[in-house]
């Protein structure tokens, strides 16, 4: 079995959920295999997730560097294809960066690509047979990959529990003096943060969130009826701020804000990778969706296959009874 990467995506010195999704992913790829982190930056930011990657991975190379304080995929394309073996398995998330970074170092590194991934089948004979979704999440597709050359793969957050991970204590090894040119005609200006508007749904413990079932912006009320009931707060999908139905602030998704709620309810909402990206740490989430194939049944805790409109006031109305 070829060496495994992973990238450890971080902000504000604390690890994204995708740094043990990754790590149990890779060691489905490679059972018992060593997987070593990659974890770019600067500051004592740097030296925190370092020490927090350790739990999950048993090696983590630390590479601190001016031009890496913000994860510009030019850059870090440009340090990995210096560093990586060209036959090694380097694994991502199917984030915003993770698309940025991923096809042009797969080009470099002169290795196979494939995005999006949501399931492992199998590993056999130097062929990883993994689960997609096509068509908005309606058809799911079974690929086999040839991984004896290397390869860079992207998954779905989210797709991989993580679950009892955590106790590896791995090693920190500080790479920064490996680091070669990094000229790049991209640059960091800012960060720009999205506004909160009059509610905050990024610290929501419970979050009511409607998609495009809701049919009419008059029965948006229903909906801030139901939360109201539950003590939770409504958020919604790309299509209700589109329409201008809430603001952009309610929104959750790539696009949108990132929530980590206790509770998610999604009502009338597909379930779409753009919208699922911004849910992060493992909520217990309720689907309201009248298309019983919705991809949104595939990760719910709780499916129910029902008309939301009819759904919403039945479910306040029982609410406040008891």
């Amino acid at each position: 079995m070829a060496q495994l990467f992973t990238y450890i995506v971080h902000k504000g010195g604390l690890v994204d959920d995708t740094a043990a999704e990754l790590a149990l992913a890779a060691q489905k790829i490679g059972s018992g295999a060593s997987v070593t982190a990659i974890v770019t930056g600067t500051g004592a930011d740097l030296d925190a997730v370092c020490q927090q990657a350790s739990k999950f991975y048993s090696q983590i190379w630390k590479f601190d560097h001016a031009d890496l304080a913000y994860p510009n995929a030019e850059a870090i394309r440009k340090l990995l294809v210096q560093l990586l073996p060209s036959d090694g398995i380097f694994l991502l998330p199917h984030d915003t960066f993770g698309m940025d970074l991923g096809p042009g170092l797969a080009v470099k590194l002169k290795s196979a690509y494939t995005a999006d991934i949501i399931g492992i089948d199998a590993v056999e004979e130097g062929n990883l047979k993994i689960v997609r979704q096509e068509f908005a999440g309606m058809a799911y597709t079974h690929v086999s990959v040839d991984i004896s050359d290397g390869v860079v793969l992207t998954f779905r957050p989210g797709s991989f529990q993580s679950e009892g991970q955590g106790a590896v204590n791995g090693q920190i090894v500080d790479k920064s003096s490996e680091i070669g040119e990094l000229n790049v005609n991209r640059r960091f200006i800012e960060i720009v943060e999205a506004e909160t508007g009059d509610v905050d749904i990024t610290k929501a413990d419970v979050l009511v969130s409607i998609g495009r079932g809701i049919e009419d912006q008059d029965n948006v009320e229903v909906a801030e009826e139901l939360a109201e009931a539950m003590g939770a707060v409504v958020a919604c999908s790309r299509p209700i701020v589109d329409a201008k139905w809430l603001e952009k602030s309610r929104q959750v998704g790539t696009s949108g804000q990132t929530v980590k709620p206790k509770v998610y309810m999604a009502l009338g909402i597909s379930g779409s990778f753009q919208h699922m990206g911004g849910i992060k740490g493992s909520p217990f989430i309720v689907a309201v969706n009248k298309n019983a194939k919705a991809p949104i049944f595939q990760v719910a805790d709780v499916g129910i296959v029902e008309d939301m409109l009819e759904f919403m006031p039945e479910l306040t109305e029982k609410i406040e009874s008891a």
